[in-house]
């Protein structure tokens, strides 16, 4: 009998798409003839809008629905074949699927991670998937969480739903929508970084899946 909600990030929690993401950005500024970013200043900032994510880099707000249009031409065509599951990230679906019902909340675009879950043939464990598209506020504000709620059974109490997350901003998230939350390792944040915002943190989701069963 599943009596609890599980909600997953996507990239750095279940999946590594860093690749495809980098190369999608370097396409992007190469495709307006601007300089090309380094990957670490890229790989901070995942987790973000895309939107976000190029203003951070340097381009004017005005400017980015062009290059977030060049990002997602490209990484349509590459996202499948350049992204892979994380260690564990299959068993931690599978196990959490006993006792929970699934959820996936990320900023990527909704019909992407889709694509990628069927891909990776897990997307049938999920009840929903809440991407970029399907909000007007990203985490780290709540609605993107309240918005998969809405779908999911509503006889579960909040101490017993779950967000899990490899970045402060699905911590924050969590916390603003009065659910529970675990910060994993398996991704872009360091375990510093996590501290400042969760004492419950784990390697990744198959250990944070563990937990979370035994509470």
């Amino acid at each position: 009998m599943k009596n609890k909600i599980v909600l997953f990030d996507l990239d750095g929690t279940l999946i590594d798409s860093t690749q495809a993401i980098c190369e999608s950005f370097y396409k992007a500024f190469k495709t307006f003839k601007k300089d090309i970013p380094n990957e670490e200043s890229i790989k901070k900032l995942i987790g973000y809008t895309l939107e976000d994510i190029f203003i951070a880099l340097g381009i004017e707000e005005k400017e980015c629905p062009q290059y977030v249009m060049a990002y997602k031409e490209h990484y349509r065509q590459i996202c499948n074949e350049k992204t892979i599951l994380l260690k564990n990230a299959k068993e931690s679906i599978l196990k959490a699927y006993e006792f929970a019902y699934l959820g996936i909340v990320t900023t990527k675009t909704g019909l992407y991670s889709k694509d990628l879950l069927q891909h990776f043939n897990v997307l049938q464990y999920f009840h929903c998937v809440i991407g970029r598209e399907n909000v007007t506020k990203p985490k780290p504000d709540k609605e993107p969480i309240l918005k998969a709620l809405e779908i999911l059974p509503k006889d579960i109490p909040n101490s017993h739903i779950f967000m899990i997350g490899d970045t402060p901003l699905d911590i924050l998230a969590a916390k603003e929508a009065h659910i529970q939350s675990f910060g994993v390792l398996s991704g872009y944040a360091t375990l510093e970084m996590l501290q400042r915002y969760t004492d419950k943190i784990a390697r990744d989701s198959l250990e944070a899946i563990s937990i979370i069963q035994s509470i």
